[in-house]
């Protein structure tokens, strides 16, 4: 992602100790942007080497020796330089598509995780929630989920490490539901599967982040605007010859519902992530995001009305 010349001036957006590292995390104790390799996790964010060096400084003799006590002990080693939660929701996506290719494992598969709005219906007896997010575990085929891994792959390298595996998560899976409550309200009724409402919750946190920042942002909005218009351009081709534009749009198999409210989730979670980025302010971005979440769910009273 190329940058302004405002944003390379502003010594915020670097770690301090890595002046060529861009961070989005903030040490909790002195304030200062750090990379992966200067931070240590704590019981809240993160703390820079020369912050842990000075609360080392400041332990009594009994802490200290607590602290040698448990540091003897064998633990798993922790390390924040690679996007673990990125390659570990690829693992789980990939195992699932792997489990579907059992014969007569597949269909029962996507029968049992894809995503319709009917099975929110109370009034049609069967009430299935966890839809909202196995959605993004089951595709159509392997060019479907290739494509979906490779630019979670591509976007998660690099945004991850900017706001934490925790909040990636977060924004991860409140851009799924944002895609399934899209599809519930636009498609009511239609079968959906892939991950695509969170790919695109990524591509909308990224634009606001990167906007935020103060980094050129065209790049990733023509990504943005070429990936969400591709279904309609096939579909307006297709239309040419069959004279029905929402037929072939239809056809095309793309749920572009699910990418508009993708981009709209990810765009507020990163908005959110954007104004809440001291330490201090933990507790409000917790409650922005829960408040997010049920906004999204209440939404689905809507098609649960068209039902009734």
């Amino acid at each position: 992602m190329s940058t302004t010349d405002e944003f390379r001036r502003n010594s915020d957006n670097f770690c301090y100790r890595h002046p060529d590292r861009q961070s989005f995390v903030l040490c909790q104790r002195c304030m200062r942007t750090v990379c992966s390799e200067c931070r240590t996790p704590a019981a809240v964010g993160v703390i820079c080497p020369e912050c842990m060096a000075e609360q080392r400084a400041q332990q009594t003799p009994a802490q200290k020796k607590a602290q040698r006590r448990w540091a003897s002990r064998p633990a798993m080693a922790l390390s924040t330089d690679r996007p673990r939660m990125t390659l570990g929701i690829i693992a789980i996506t990939g195992l699932t598509y792997i489990i579907g290719l059992i014969p007569g494992v597949g269909s029962i598969l996507t029968q049992f995780l894809a995503f319709n709005s009917v099975f929110l219906i109370p009034e049609l007896g069967v009430i299935q929630p966890w839809r909202l997010l196995t959605v993004s575990l089951v595709h159509s085929g392997f060019f479907h989920i290739a494509l979906n891994m490779l630019a979670l792959w591509f976007i998660g390298r690099s945004l991850e490490p900017m706001l934490g595996r925790a909040r990636f998560l977060a924004l991860y899976l409140i851009g799924t539901i944002g895609g399934s409550v899209a599809v519930a309200l636009l498609a009511p009724g239609v079968w959906t599967v892939g991950a695509s409402g969170a790919i695109f919750a990524l591509f909308g946190a990224l634009l606001v982040i990167g906007r935020h920042i103060g980094a050129d942002i065209r790049v990733i909005a023509i990504l943005i605007a070429i990936n969400f218009a591709w279904p309609f351009v096939v579909a307006g081709i297709d239309a040419i010859g069959s004279g029905s534009f929402a037929a072939s749009l239809a056809a095309v198999g793309i749920s572009w519902q699910a990418h508009l409210g993708g981009l709209i989730a990810g765009a507020l979670v990163g908005l959110i992530y954007s104004r809440t980025r001291a330490p201090r302010q933990r507790g409000v971005q917790i409650g922005l995001l829960v408040t997010l979440s049920v906004v999204l769910l209440a939404l689905l009273v809507i098609p649960a009305l068209a039902y009734v």
